[in-house]
């Protein structure tokens, strides 16, 4: 690679990495290409991305950014993948990891706090934002529906009494 092409690539990682909500560094030794385009198209469809690149421009790209605390797990042959979704790639990572024994998450960093192995684990088991999101609005609904089931209650009670005396008179 020549130096123009080098600093290329240390730009466009300082921005993936100024960029992104979550980085997770993985060792993949050993991974058929098969399986490391299933990764990347499980990652692309979550709305995130998986990177290789040389370790030595990776810890170049990420000096001065948030996330320069993990510039250490960059050691043998490691990806790096990253959404701007906080729970995207840490859940597609663990996801991955557990079918493939070759992949080993080594750990990440989302903004200024770097996750070991088990932080990106405990990330990856939070629920993602939209469940959240439908966990709340069902709270809020709930609420106001036994309102509604209250209200409504007398009004059908008066008609189950009307009926009631229209068939004992029919009778």
């Amino acid at each position: 690679m020549e130096r123009a092409q080098k600093r290329e690539v240390v730009t466009a990682l300082h921005d993936v990495f100024a960029q992104s909500g979550v980085i997770v560094i993985a060792h993949y030794a050993g991974l058929s290409v098969a399986a490391m385009t299933r990764l990347r198209s499980e990652m692309r469809s979550a709305g995130g991305q998986v990177k290789v690149a040389k370790n030595r421009l990776v810890k170049l790209a990420l000096e001065g950014t948030d996330a320069q605390g993990i510039a250490d797990l960059m050691r043998g042959p490691t990806c790096i993948a990253y959404s701007e979704d906080p729970m995207a790639a840490p859940k597609i990572a663990v996801k991955f990891a557990k079918g493939n024994e070759k992949f080993v998450i080594l750990g990440g960093a989302m903004g200024t706090t770097v996750l070991d192995a088990q932080g990106v684990s405990a990330l990856a088991s939070l629920p993602s934002l939209d469940e959240l999101r439908s966990k709340l609005i069902g709270l809020i609904e709930a609420p106001a529906s036994k309102i509604a089931r209250t209200l409504n209650e007398p009004g059908a009670q008066l008609a189950r009494v009307v009926a009631a005396f229209g068939r004992k008179e029919a009778a």
